[in-house]
């Protein structure tokens, strides 16, 4: 059994309290029959909810893309940054979204959120390899040993081993760099351990999704037609 104010949110009608407002204009049937009471507890499974004449599914699949800004942590919560859930706007807040996988602080670019787990999950495996594209701006100018050592996988000087990547010069000083797993930092000490600090690091894309022109600090909903292709990978 579940709460009809509940439901309504998940459906991505509104927040707790637009619902409300929702509900007391007399918009939602329930079986047919009008509903005011957010209360009141029902058989999603069952029962067949509309609003102003058009059924809901409930759970509303989301994706959001975020071009993130340096400065903040990818975190639902920490007590001494200040987290990516703060840029989500109101409108979405109520979606439970949960970052998919994460940049590090200092890193800005594509960060995507999501409140289908399994799609989560899907991304952020490593089995799936899914390609996370980044650019670079670091010390030094990389060679083509460099561009070699990525290609047969890097052994890092901790010891671990990290999968094939590709690394593209720019020329001095810039490069795209091609991961398909996201260790902690694993773009920085790749880069560190051929002798390049990276100085600016910036993911541009993640599977065939591109950052494009997002605006840095600002969110895009991604369409059923990209959410499908993730689903593909």
């Amino acid at each position: 059994m579940e709460r009809l104010d509940k439901f309504l949110c998940d459906s991505g009608v509104g927040t707790r309290s637009q619902v409300k407002v929702i509900l007391k204009s007399g918009v939602v049937t329930v079986d047919g029959v009008c509903v005011k009471d957010g209360s009141m507890k029902f058989d999603p499974a069952k029962a067949v909810v509309c609003l102003r004449g058009q059924v809901l599914g409930g759970k509303k699949r989301t994706v959001l893309m975020l071009h993130k800004p340096a400065g903040y942590v990818t975190a639902t919560e920490d007590k001494n940054d200040p987290t990516v859930m703060e840029l989500i706007p109101q409108e979405y807040r109520h979606l439970d979204l949960k970052p998919v996988g994460r940049l590090d602080k200092a890193t800005e670019g594509l960060l995507l959120f999501t409140n289908d787990g399994d799609l989560l999950h899907r991304l952020i495996t490593p089995k799936k390899e899914v390609p996370k594209v980044y650019y670079a701006r670091h010390e030094g100018t990389a060679t083509e040993e460099d561009v070699i050592a990525f290609r047969e996988g890097l052994v890092l000087r901790d010891g671990l081993h990290c999968l094939p990547a590709i690394l593209q010069p720019l020329g001095a000083g810039e490069s795209l760099i091609t991961v398909c797993e996201g260790k902690y930092h694993q773009v920085r000490r790749m880069m560190a351990s051929r002798n390049m600090t990276v100085e600016y690091l910036q993911r541009r894309q993640e599977g065939e999704l591109t950052l494009g022109d997002l605006p840095i600090g600002q969110v895009r909903l991604l369409t059923d037609e990209q959410i499908q292709a993730l689903d593909d990978i």
